[in-house]
């Protein structure tokens, strides 16, 4: 017998924009792109044995070592570098485990320590009764692609206090400047490492120096 039905071609060609709208969903989802590499992570370290400057008579001062601050522009974990006077960058996929400043207190802390001039060095905030508190401040932390090779140019002021009249000792600011290995940002992690150890040296026989 002939079937009048004459409804199946109506219908398969009412599910045919459906079909077409899941394949495209189907391809859609196969051909998503793959996720990204994480990012490098770097930290600022430097060996502390290799950062002690030269040995001091140890004194009876507690000393204590604020959170450094940082300058504008250099408050992030970003990787900061520069391609002309005036202008800051940062890495995409390349950054700092914590901002500079934060990573610098410890290294100073165990710098001090381990010069020996100093009874006992804490960081802030602290309970131990201090006679004196160093203030410090990031100045720059950057990679300087205006020459060839690149350098890492590291800079920080310091601030050395007495802590009963909040009079200021003495003042001084350290720079150091680095060749970079290599034009990307883990040569300019290396730089700055090696730049880090003479800083660290040099804030060490500051605080000495001026303690006496």
């Amino acid at each position: 017998m002939k079937s009048n039905d004459t409804t199946w071609p109506m219908r398969i060609a009412a599910l045919a924009p459906t079909a077409a709208i899941l394949a495209l969903v189907v391809g859609g989802c196969t051909a998503l792109p793959p996720a990204p590499p994480p990012d490098n992570i770097y930290v600022l370290e430097a060996t502390t044995s290799q950062a002690t400057g030269k040995a001091s008579a140890k004194r009876d001062v507690v000393l204590t070592v604020d959170l450094p601050r940082a300058r504008a522009g250099f408050d992030t974990a970003q990787m900061i570098w520069v391609r002309q006077t005036h202008g800051l960058e940062s890495y995409a996929r390349n950054r700092w485990a914590d901002t500079p400043a934060h990573m610098l207190a410890p290294l100073i802390k165990q710098t001090l320590e381990r010069s020996g001039a100093f009874h006992a060095v804490v960081l802030s905030p602290s309970g131990v009764p201090a006679k004196l508190h160093l203030d410090t401040e990031l100045v720059r932390l950057q990679q300087d692609f205006t020459v060839k090779p690149s350098v890492v140019r590291f800079t920080l002021s310091a601030q050395l206090i007495d802590t009963a009249t909040q009079r200021v000792i003495a003042t001084a600011e350290f720079d150091e400047t680095e060749q970079c290995e290599s034009e990307d940002a883990y040569g300019g992690v290396r730089a700055a490492n090696r730049a880090l150890v003479r800083l660290l040296v040099r804030v060490a026989e500051f605080c000495a120096g001026a303690s006496r």
